[in-house]
């Protein structure tokens, strides 16, 4: 591969001014700035005049812990956590579909654009408390536990309630029907209905045995509770936790505590903190090709993340044979075919012989003094 060089500062005046500049470079690589500026063309940044930024989330396998070094098995665990985050950005934050703009990297992962006008003045330090929100870091879980005045017939507002002096009071699940309560009350309720199926009693609840106030008679009224006809889904549409149980209260902060690292694995989207904070971040162009891979750098949209297959729907080139010069054994997968290319002269299709010379692992044609292709 040449030797790479930036050509940085550029403004178009219209995509035909751009597309007509691309052409004639043909560039490995195409970014464009996420920021707006006054003056994009000035060499100086700080001579451009910062207008604002759309809010940017890059999810890479390179940034996911214990990520898989299979090709295939990486671009769907970061798939996973995409969808995560596309739950975030549409239940939580309130975005519209039309204000989140998600396209496929091209190479190891996703790039969710956010265009909404409430996102552009934005500061580093703003977006940094919203990757922390995501990812669910310093949460507390204590803040979702709490003991509140009890309304109703008998609660806060009736007739029976005045001039008592010590308030009836209930345990609630806060928040239980949106956002990180809504995730505490399944991850709570997935966990009893879990443990209720075990065959043993023995075997049930072993974390919440460890727990100082937590013995045999808690235990059977936690296997009541989840097999009872309302038990969960009282949890989860209500956020009922004044169930017949001491303590319920501290015994399920004192679980969720304990359960945090499982917790924000199932729940909270690992994402790139200092592309989101940064203001000024140049991102791939959708429509250009990864100079990595060879693969289509695809704007999609939001419905069809679920169903997508980079390893099919981002191949571009075609089934033409090409001869190829390769430098060592490489496998890979494309188009649903198990690649193994050996080192030497080989044959492979057009889209392999783009990939593994964009991976540096091969050069177009061959050398005399090689033998021949297998």
């Amino acid at each position: 591969m040449p030797e790479k060089m930036m050509h940085r500062h550029k403004s178009f005046g219209s995509s035909g001014e751009a597309l007509d500049y691309l052409y004639g470079m043909a560039p490995a690589h195409v970014y464009n700035s996420t920021a707006y500026y006054e003056y994009p063309d000035a060499r100086k940044m700080n001579e451009k005049n910062w207008l604002g930024a759309e809010l940017i989330f890059d999810l890479d396998a390179d940034h996911l812990p214990n990520a898989p070094r299979n090709y295939a098995d990486m671009l769907e665990l970061v798939k996973k956590e995409s969808l995560k985050l596309m739950d975030f950005l549409l239940d939580d934050f309130g975005f519209s579909e039309q204000e989140v703009e998600l396209v496929f990297s091209g190479g190891r992962g996703y790039h969710f654009h956010i265009t909404s006008p409430k996102v552009l003045k934005l500061g580093s330090s703003e977006r940094r408390e919203i990757v922390n929100y995501v990812s669910g870091r310093d949460i507390d879980f204590k803040y979702f536990f709490r003991e509140v005045a009890m309304d109703g017939d008998f609660g806060t507002g009736s007739k029976t309630f005045k001039g008592i002096k010590n308030v009836p009071m209930k345990c609630t699940l806060v928040g239980y029907d949106s956002g990180w309560g809504k995730r505490v009350a399944l991850y709570l309720t997935d966990y009893m209905k879990a443990e209720c199926g075990k065959k043993y009693k023995k075997d049930m609840f072993p974390e919440l045995r460890r727990h100082e106030k937590v013995g045999d008679t808690t235990i059977k009224k936690l296997i009541n509770i989840t097999n009872s006809e309302n038990g969960l889904k009282d949890i989860l549409e209500r956020g009922r936790l004044d169930f017949d149980v001491r303590n319920f209260k501290e015994i399920a902060a004192y679980f969720m505590q304990e359960s945090m690292g499982n917790f924000l694995h199932r729940f909270g989207a690992s994402v790139d903190e200092p592309v989101t904070a940064d203001i000024k971040r140049l991102i791939r162009v959708p429509g250009s090709l990864h100079g990595g891979s060879g693969m289509l750098v695809k704007k999609l949209a939001l419905s069809e993340l679920e169903g997508f297959d980079p390893l099919n729907d981002a191949v571009v080139f075609g089934e033409r044979p090409v001869k190829v010069t390769v430098s060592k054994p490489f496998s890979v997968q494309l188009k649903g075919k198990d690649l193994r290319i050996e080192e030497g002269i080989q044959e492979v299709p057009e889209y392999a012989a783009v990939y593994l010379i964009c991976r540096g692992v091969a050069e177009y044609g061959y050398r005399r003094n090689q033998p021949d292709a297998v």
